[in-house]
């Protein structure tokens, strides 16, 4: 039997190198994305005030020096306040409006799917000039933080929609139809059947309206008024160069969103069990 009828095996590591190549990929993609964050913490705990390496010595100082700095605790409150009225405004304006996007046909409906997207796709800077217009020569309003919760509510809104409509998209009309069969009213339907099935994407529209409203920049320095925000009060430090205070002040927001993150992961998981 002629030995050409049986074709020569690959090596093994030839077999390997696209996986290993992969791996390789994988790895740089991850080290590019975070190791300026790892970067970041390591040098916020230099005790030079100048950002030199090697670093000199460990310290602390600089987070003794945050919890100190009455601004920073001020912007902080204001950034909490704006946050999470902002969070909860976004999540049920967005929740609401996604209902009849999804299940009522009307007239038009496709061109409100495109404003819904505007907010998104047009550049912070001319949303939050369009914001500036409208609150103050056309509703003559105070900027203040009221008009930054409301800037943020236009901005975060829309995401919510989108992450709740395609919840709903995929949701069973016929659990509702079977609970009113039962008797059950359409109020209470909607509380222990409907929401229920819905809620991880309401928790996620809300987480996604979480992370974009703390630290947004450009509409609140648009619409805010003598009051300072977290992203703000950051912007303040970065002008004169950064500094191992804005390094160890960076590094607590890096920790507290990622353990907020790792929350909602939990949360979800819980909850799809």
């Amino acid at each position: 039997m002629s030995p050409e009828r049986f074709p020569r095996r690959s090596p093994r590591w030839a077999l390997r190198l696209p996986r290993l190549l992969l791996a390789l990929y994988g790895l740089l993609g991850f080290v590019f994305l975070y190791l300026p964050i790892a970067v970041l913490i390591v040098f916020s705990f230099n005790s030079s005030a100048v950002i030199t390496f090697p670093l000199q010595h460990f310290t602390l100082s600089w987070y003794r020096e945050l919890r100190e700095d009455f601004v920073l605790l001020g912007a902080v409150r204001n950034s909490i306040v704006v946050t999470a009225v902002t969070t909860v405004g976004a999540t049920l304006v967005g929740t609401a409006a996604a209902f009849p996007l999804v299940r009522t046909g009307f007239r038009m409906k496709r061109m409100v799917n495109l404003f819904l997207l505007l907010p998104i796709v047009i550049p912070g800077i001319l949303t939050g000039i369009a914001l500036l217009i409208l609150f103050v020569p056309v509703l003559n309003l105070t900027l203040s933080l009221n008009t930054v919760i409301a800037g943020q509510i236009v901005l975060a809104g829309p995401f919510v929609v989108l992450v709740v409509a395609s919840r709903l998209y995929g949701f069973n009309q016929q659990l509702e139809a079977a609970a009113m069969d039962l008797g059950a009213t359409p109020w209470r339907t909607f509380w222990h059947v409907t929401f229920p099935l819905i809620l991880p994407g309401v928790l996620a529209g809300a987480l996604i309206a979480f992370t974009l409203t703390f630290d947004e920049f450009i509409v609140t320095f648009f619409t805010i008024g003598p009051e300072s925000t977290l992203p703000m009060y950051i912007w303040s430090l970065v002008k004169f160069g950064v500094t191992p205070k804005l390094n160890a002040l960076a590094s607590i927001i890096v920790v507290l969103t990622l353990g907020t993150l790792l929350t909602a992961n939990s949360l979800l998981r819980r909850r799809a069990r």
